[in-house]
């Protein structure tokens, strides 16, 4: 009787070790980085909860966003709940939501494979390939930084592992579907987009297994609510040139590896359906073939949303982001089939497949972020010069203090995509790589956003006259500059002699 108590225990134990010891592993293969990409919308959101007075200039390219959602309050709470300093709360909330991911990961494996090798193997494919690259969307499977889709990727999977039945004799009670819209609901509330297409993906799983009638009125149905959207909508010239700025929106756009990372999940998820029937994985077999047919409706969907350009207001809805579900549930089941078939219990084997990826990952990671540490602990150094920049405004400069950079900043040389107001926590003029994601969603701040973007036309040739004049329209006082190798004044802005600090890559330089 004691023995048969304490094996769940132990089992759930061991389950415990496995998750933290797959995220540890994923930490060190796909780094860790503070304050890039996205963090640049969502750590001004949660600083300002923390503190009211910054970003008094320049909240209307942030706070839209991040106010549909409670994830930034959830991280401000808990920062101020346990004391910690934001960098260090950031960085424990993306363990823990690395975790929570793995876990949804393993209760949807659970469901598809009858034993442990199979859902080992499904979770390790998974957690090698964590940054790749989701066909032409601009996403990953799973960032290197803080993101709400992490954890509301977890919560979907979690809901669709309810849903999934080995049989006839298992249906589903009004309990399970109770749970399914609780953690679904969750979701949205952390991120609205991903809900949306888990909504979705939750839905193929539950509808008949032969007729495509349920499927053509899901689609129908999405698609005339996202129509009915673009007819009241009347986007102006600014909103449109934001929203250009985002290629992968606009699938003529794509390369020809684009539109193959789209369309071929589908025929590899068809084929990984063949496989899983021949083993006897009826369910994984299932799974596969509907998520084929989710990937296929979503490709189509994005087809007739993005091409038209009637339809051009809708293009925020990124209907292609739905092959993030696909691309995940496609290496859980090819890794868990690998595992089955191949790999079995020979541990060389799971080393030949695995190791090399994880390596080539880990490669392609530090290529990305080549002026940064692969793990920017808390705290620590990064190694960038530039954000040792924007550490030293955030230490040295007012809470109102308005800057002004290049435009283009953030996907400049040694830059590595850290975000100006993520870090040096100051207002900045709007910028080209992050802040027309915010425009395309929230077109009121089309306006402001083209005429200062516009204002900083022709960056590389401005003056000390050009900053002055920015100072008189705009209210900026503060400049960061770059500061070439070779001299130790900003190019192009010799005659600006207030610069109280300087590294070898940028200045920052106070404008009178």
């Amino acid at each position: 009787m004691t023995t048969s108590s304490a094996e769940p225990r132990l089992a759930g134990l061991r389950l415990c070790l496995f998750l933290l010891a797959v995220t540890a592993a994923s930490l060190i293969i796909h780094g860790y980085h503070y304050g890039i990409e996205d963090e640049a919308i969502y750590l001004p959101a949660i600083k300002a909860h923390l503190n009211p007075a910054l970003y008094p200039h320049d909240a209307i390219f942030f706070s839209p966003q991040t106010r549909a959602t409670l994830f930034d309050e959830l991280i401000a709470l808990t920062s101020r709940t346990l004391r910690l300093r934001v960098d260090a709360t950031v960085f424990f909330c993306h363990l823990l939501t690395l975790v929570a991911f793995f876990a949804g990961v393993w209760a949807f494996a659970s469901r598809l494979f009858p034993c442990d090798r199979g859902r080992l193997g499904g979770v390790l494919l998974v957690a090698s390939l964590l940054t790749l690259p989701v066909a032409g969307t601009c996403i990953f499977i799973v960032d290197q930084h803080l993101h709400p889709r992490t954890l509301a990727t977890a919560l979907i999977l979690f809901a669709a592992s309810r849903v999934l039945r080995k049989g006839a004799d298992e249906p589903l009670r009004s309990r399970d579907y109770a749970i399914v819209a609780l953690l679904l609901a969750c979701a949205a509330l952390v991120h609205v987009q991903m809900a949306f297409y888990g909504v979705l993906f939750v839905c193929a799983l539950l509808l008949p297994r032969r007729p495509l009638t349920g499927w053509l009125v899901l689609l129908a149905g999405a698609l005339a609510i996202a129509v009915g959207m673009a007819l009241v909508a009347h986007p102006g010239p600014e909103w449109q040139e934001a929203s250009r700025t985002r290629t992968q929106h606009y699938l003529l756009q794509w390369e020809w590896f684009e539109w193959f990372g789209a369309i071929a999940p589908a025929f590899v998820l068809w084929g990984l359906a063949k496989l899983a029937t021949r083993r006897g994985l009826n369910l994984a077999a299932e799974v596969a073939g509907r998520t084929a047919l989710f990937t296929a409706f979503g490709v189509l969907a994005g087809c007739v949303i993005t091409i038209p350009p009637q339809f051009e207001r809708l293009t925020p809805f990124q209907p292609l982001r739905s092959l993030h579900l696909t691309y995940t549930v496609m290496i859980l089941l090819a890794g868990g089939l690998l595992a089955e078939i191949v790999f079995r219990n020979k541990l060389w084997r799971w080393a030949m497949v695995l190791l090399p990826i994880a390596a080539g990952m880990c490669f392609a990671q530090r290529e990305s972020f080549p002026d940064t540490h692969h793990i920017e602990w808390p705290g620590r150094h990064t190694g960038n010069d530039w954000v040792e920049a924007f550490l030293w405004v955030r230490s040295n400069t007012p809470p109102d203090a308005y800057f002004v950079l290049d435009p283009h900043y953030m996907s400049a040389p040694g830059v590595d995509f850290h975000g100006f107001r993520a870090l040096a926590e100051r207002g900045q003029m709007a910028d080209w790589d992050k802040d027309p994601g915010v425009v395309l969603l929230f077109p009121q701040a089309a306006l402001r956003w083209s005429r200062e973007v516009h204002a900083l036309d022709h960056w590389q040739s401005f003056t000390a006259a050009d900053l002055r004049h920015l100072h008189n329209e705009f209210g900026v006082n503060w400049a960061v500059l770059p500061l070439p190798s070779s001299r130790r004044e900003p190019a192009a802005f010799i005659t600006l002699s207030d610069c109280p600090y300087q590294n070898r890559s940028a200045a920052v330089c106070r404008i009178k």
